[in-house]
């Protein structure tokens, strides 16, 4: 299975390279060939690297993808994520430290608070992320988040995941969960995530790090930039019971078996009304819309379905881009990311993307974090040492919140 699926890569970088079928795009100036497709990287059985140039509408672009067999049982594909929720590292630090043999940047993240004098971004995440099966955060309030326009349709909870079935989907992921007191239940209303509905209670633990979570309350549903709530309160719960209050969020790490409780406006007032001793208990669950059970999963947004297009992407402006691919009903990923070289960072539109992602052989495409985060790494052949395939616009990696890793036990 895995030769044919190789194989069906390689033919349809073969035929997008000849026909230039990118509506509005032509290929241009393409390395010699290699092995496969003209200029095609085997960096293990079952994954393999190109890259081309494409003339799109705002000037020439380079691509970059890496093409990945999910059916070869060596191969898997899994979150690349520093040693927390709130923080950050380059693409090539996270997959040198996790045995990663390529990897592409992954969502859209807090990056800066210019609005919200005195607190510091947390470096966390927009949407969920699932790392071995394990979730680890929710997604923001939509107001809330960083990056483009989200296209009609579309929200922070919209996901790209690899099943436990080893085949890729995109999905969303929703938070449910319950905080029960003496007093009675309160709805969860986050979940390790860097800003909170308004009126909400949301949940912390060991994964969230070390960042204060002052920024949890800042911001409303609708706009990220509102300023911070004054209503707050904090709560701390270990082994079921209340073990500190606080007036505000805090910071430090939350150790392991225990959950803080963050409480903005309504949710402040029912946290009040909890003393240190009583019995506390918090449930939380991240779980599929499809009900599918996910082994990875990263935030971004969807650009393709079912081969075309999702209604209302950009079509007018470029820039450099990060996105992944979904082929062969599942069982092929494109991990693909532009070039951020001055010659090349006119970049590509969402509407180019999603074309350029149908053309390479995807039926479902879905976009990621772009800019200064656009880095693609992968070892050379034969090789353990990660390299930078793409030029990073920023003139160096940028530290980013996750990305998607490609992994081999061959």
């Amino acid at each position: 299975m895995a030769a044919r699926r190789t194989g069906q890569f390689t033919t349809a970088l073969a035929v997008l390279l000849a026909g230039g079928a990118l509506a509005g795009t032509a290929l241009v100036g393409a390395a010699a060939p290699a092995s496969g497709a003209p200029g095609t990287e085997r960096i293990a059985p079952g994954v393999e690297y190109r890259e081309f140039d494409l003339a799109a509408a705002h000037g020439t672009v380079r691509v970059h993808v890496i093409g990945v067999d999910l059916d070869d049982k060596d191969v898997r594909v899994g979150l690349l994520h520093p040693d927390a929720v709130a923080a950050r590292g380059t693409v090539s630090r996270l997959a040198t430290a996790q045995g990663a043999l390529a990897g592409v940047n992954g969502d859209f993240f807090d990056i800066t608070e210019t609005q919200h004098p005195g607190v510091a971004a947390t470096g966390a995440s927009v949407g969920p992320e699932i790392a071995d099966g394990r979730a680890l955060k929710a997604a923001v309030p939509r107001g809330q988040r960083f990056g483009p326009a989200l296209p009609p349709g579309t929200t922070t909870e919209d996901v790209l995941g690899v099943g436990t079935d080893r085949r890729a989907r995109l999905d969303r992921l929703t938070l449910s969960g319950t905080v029960t007191t003496p007093e009675g239940q309160v709805k969860l209303g986050g979940f390790n995530q860097y800003a909170l509905p308004v009126g909400s209670v949301g949940a912390y633990t060991s994964d969230w790090g070390s960042v204060s979570r002052a920024r949890t309350v800042c911001g409303t549903d609708t706009e990220r930039g509102a300023p911070c709530s004054k209503d707050t309160y904090e709560v701390t719960v270990r082994d079921g019971r209340v073990t500190r209050t606080a007036g505000a969020p805090g910071s430090g790490a939350v150790p392991d078996g225990t959950t803080v409780l963050v409480g903005r406006e309504a949710g402040a007032q029912r946290l009040r009304a909890l003393s240190v001793g009583e019995a506390v208990r918090v449930e939380h669950r991240v779980t599929a819309v499809s009900g599918v059970a996910y082994a990875f999963a990263v935030g971004g947004f969807p650009v393709l379905r079912g081969g075309a297009a999702v209604s209302g992407l950009d079509g007018a402006t470029a820039a450099v881009r990060t996105a992944v691919g979904i082929a062969d009903g599942g069982h092929r990923l494109l991990l693909v990311a532009l070039d951020g070289a001055s010659a090349y960072r006119s970049g590509l539109t969402l509407a180019e993307m999603a074309a350029a992602l149908r053309d390479l052989g995807a039926s479902d495409g879905f976009n990621l974090d772009g800019g200064g985060s656009s880095t693609l790494v992968a070892r050379e052949p034969g090789g353990t040492k990660l390299t930078v395939r793409n030029h990073p616009s920023d003139g160096a990696e940028r530290a980013v919140a996750n990305g998607v890793g490609v992994f081999s036990g061959a």
